[in-house]
């Protein structure tokens, strides 16, 4: 049973808190869930597949993306191991997924279905607070991303991300971890207008920058940004 080796990560969730080894046991059976592997850069579900089970993140990290009809991609998410995927469109009318779901890790999934789920929420209400939780995160989760992407120039997301990057890393030279095209994703624009704005930042003065990392010249001109 190749769920018996997930059952420690999924003991480590907020969703099977309170569920024992053998309670995982008796209420998974062959028929209501699959455990499945995806490799690198798959493609889980396309734009506007049904979707059909409620998924769990066992191992990797998967991105969720929008493709607008000029091939703009616009990285939405990321969800990691132990989070979950689904949960908002599963017991939905109209319950098609509206972004695409990719592995951008080796990515393995738990897929359950609707009657597992259903058991697991009248057996435990932990379980079914969680659930709600979930999807209320994943509403917010969106909207706060389509209201940051529409609201703000291209300058701004750059430099609203160097800011927290800096409280973060708690320095002015910021290590990217990630690629540009990544990058670009995650701003929904494209990468070659992504890197025309870091050039035109860097010819004011504003920053520095190599492949691996951006150096903030000037701190409080940059801060300014933030509240044109």
């Amino acid at each position: 049973m190749k769920l018996l080796k997930y059952i420690p990560v999924l003991r480590k969730t907020k969703f099977f808190r309170n569920f024992s080894d053998k309670d995982i046991i008796t209420l998974f059976n062959e028929n209501n869930y699959k455990i499945k592997d995806y490799p690198k850069r798959t493609i889980i579900y396309l734009q506007n597949q049904k979707c059909k089970s409620f998924d769990m993140i066992l191992k990797g990290i998967v991105t969720i993306k929008t493709i607008d009809e000029n091939g703009k991609v616009l990285t939405v998410s990321e969800f990691k191991t132990g989070d979950t995927i689904g949960g908002n469109l599963l017991f939905a009318d109209c319950n098609n997924y509206p972004m695409m779901v990719e592995a951008k890790t080796e990515t393995t999934l738990l897929h359950m279905d609707k009657e597992l789920v259903l058991r697991f929420c009248h057996t435990d209400m932990n379980f079914s607070n969680e659930l709600l939780r979930s999807i209320s995160n994943k509403i917010l989760i969106i909207g706060t991303k389509l209201k940051s992407v529409t609201m703000k120039t291209i300058r701004q997301q750059i430099i609203e991300f160097l800011v927290n990057q800096y409280y973060i890393q708690n320095t002015l030279e910021i290590k990217l971890n990630m690629s540009k095209k990544e990058w670009a994703e995650k701003l929904g624009v494209q990468r070659p207008s992504l890197s025309r704005e870091l050039s035109k930042m860097k010819k004011e003065g504003l920053i520095d920058y190599n492949r691996k990392i951006i150096y903030i010249k000037n701190l409080d001109i940059i801060k300014n940004y933030l509240n044109d």
